[in-house]
């Protein structure tokens, strides 16, 4: 007779990995309320103690996911402007690429935004800061250039991401059909450079 699945043992060769992605398959799914560490040690064949050798409670896991989901956020946006030649050309890789990760994963970035405001989460307000100077850099490259009014980037670059995410956060709701997303990022962005002129 099979025992029972709590006594199976540890035999995992890559748990850390494999919890992270089966609670992100959990938190687009079920979304983060429903996230259990037995669970997801059932789902993967380990024991159910086995998480805690990585996230010794339920929040941790969370936290890691958020970590997680800025460092992806930081690497498409690295990319997409590793791949864009112009300063129009890269705040719109740089919008649209924000705009995917938001969509495509909706949950995770919602998960991301409330976490790092947790007391004590700084780790993720860490993760963070990396995707946020990125585009802070963008802002401030186009003011050198003069595409771009002098002023705090900051200020000019929240307007930036505010617009974005809103674009995001409308078709996560469906108010605004998955087609028109690319289109509607592309006048966003036409509509940022023109009235950010100097």
């Amino acid at each position: 007779m099979p025992a029972p699945p709590d006594d199976r043992p540890y035999h995992h060769g890559s748990l850390r990995t494999a919890l992270l992605d089966a609670a992100e398959r959990g938190l687009r799914a079920h979304g983060a309320d429903q996230l259990s560490l037995r669970d997801l040690a059932r789902e993967i064949g380990v024991s159910h103690a086995a998480p805690r050798r990585h996230f010794p409670d339920r929040q941790a896991l969370l936290d890691a996911l958020a970590e997680a989901g800025f460092a992806r956020l930081d690497t498409a946006l690295r990319t997409a402007l590793k791949a864009a030649d112009g300063f129009p050309a890269r705040v719109r890789a740089a919008a649209m690429a924000y705009t995917r990760f938001a969509t495509d994963n909706s949950a995770l970035l919602e998960l991301m935004y409330t976490s790092k405001h947790r007391p004590g989460a700084s780790r993720i307000v860490e993760a963070a800061e990396a995707p946020f100077r990125l585009m802070n850099d963008l802002i401030v490259e186009g003011q050198e250039q003069g595409a771009l009014q002098d002023g705090p980037p900051q200020r000019i670059g929240v307007v930036l991401f505010a617009t974005m995410h809103g674009i995001a956060t409308l078709g996560n709701g469906d108010l605004v059909p998955p087609e028109l997303l690319d289109g509607l990022v592309e006048t966003a962005v036409e509509q940022f450079l023109r009235g950010a002129r100097p």
